[in-house]
């Protein structure tokens, strides 16, 4: 009869703490089987959220300081902030966010209070199992129609990692840019490589492997020994995988719109 009771209390205890709402829940499950980048290259564009169908995939949160300026122990609020990815920007800090196969309207829409969700730039999608996905606001913001270009590119690397070299790709987001073939001197060796072939606006070449190293880099248009956009000193290591996007406006009078080459790493 002990025994019984002892039995039937721990049953009961173990009810209990099923129904309280301090239990420990089990949220494990299968993680999404695709993943997606959201970047904010379109000049001039305010800052965005992103979504995936009325899906909110990013957004970024606010900070409180005391006192408000010049404090090192700035913390974050859990309130959403209406700053948004700004131009430039990755969302995330260039992570991929988890998304389940299908097809999707994926949009940017705008962070501040003042036409707070209005979608800038719209694609619809089809998402495939197991695949790596870049989402990319481009071209220049119209405030009068609030639009802005929108593409996808499929990030189609190798899965299996070769710490030989490095896998690097070229984007082209500059809307107004002839296709462009993106090129990597090795700074110690001198040796050039071209990465893929001339890209187009909206597209993205292969990735082409290199060896690990620093390296110089420049876009050139089909047939001109002219460097059109041009970076230095960027580093790349065996095993990881690299995605140059060139974003800007190719005749721009501001310095903060003219193309500039963008480095972010898929893996």
């Amino acid at each position: 009869m002990t025994i019984f009771r002892s039995l039937v209390a721990l049953l009961c205890v173990a009810v209990l703490a099923g129904c309280e709402k301090d239990a420990v829940q089990d949220i494990t499950g299968p993680l999404p089987a695709a993943r997606i980048k959201f970047f904010n290259f379109g000049v001039n564009a305010p800052g965005v959220n992103f979504y995936a169908n009325n899906t909110k995939m990013t957004a970024v949160s606010s900070t409180a300081c005391t006192p408000p300026t010049n404090n090192p122990a700035c913390t974050t609020t859990g309130i959403e902030s209406t700053t948004g990815v700004v131009y430039g920007g990755a969302a995330s800090g260039g992570l991929y966010a988890g998304i389940a196969p299908g097809q999707y309207t994926l949009s940017g829409r705008i962070a501040a209070a003042t036409d707070k969700d209005h979608p800038i730039a719209t694609v619809t999608a089809a998402i495939e199992n197991g695949k790596q996905y870049s989402f990319y606001v481009s071209g220049v913001y119209n405030p009068t129609t609030r639009s802005a270009d929108a593409f996808v590119v499929e990030d189609a690397y190798p899965a299996a990692a070769d710490f030989s070299a490095a896998q690097v790709r070229f984007v082209n987001a500059v809307f107004n840019a002839s296709p462009m073939t993106l090129y990597a001197r090795n700074t110690t060796t001198g040796q050039e490589y071209a990465i893929g072939g001339a890209v187009a606006y909206k597209a993205g070449g292969a990735f082409t492997a290199i060896p690990n190293g620093s390296y110089d880099l420049s876009t050139r248009t089909a047939g001109s020994a002219t460097n059109v956009v041009v970076r230095s000193g960027v580093s790349f290591s065996g095993g990881r995988v690299y995605t140059i996007t060139a974003r800007g406006d190719m005749v721009s009078a501001v310095a903060a719109n003219r193309p500039v080459l963008d480095n972010t790493a898929n893996r």
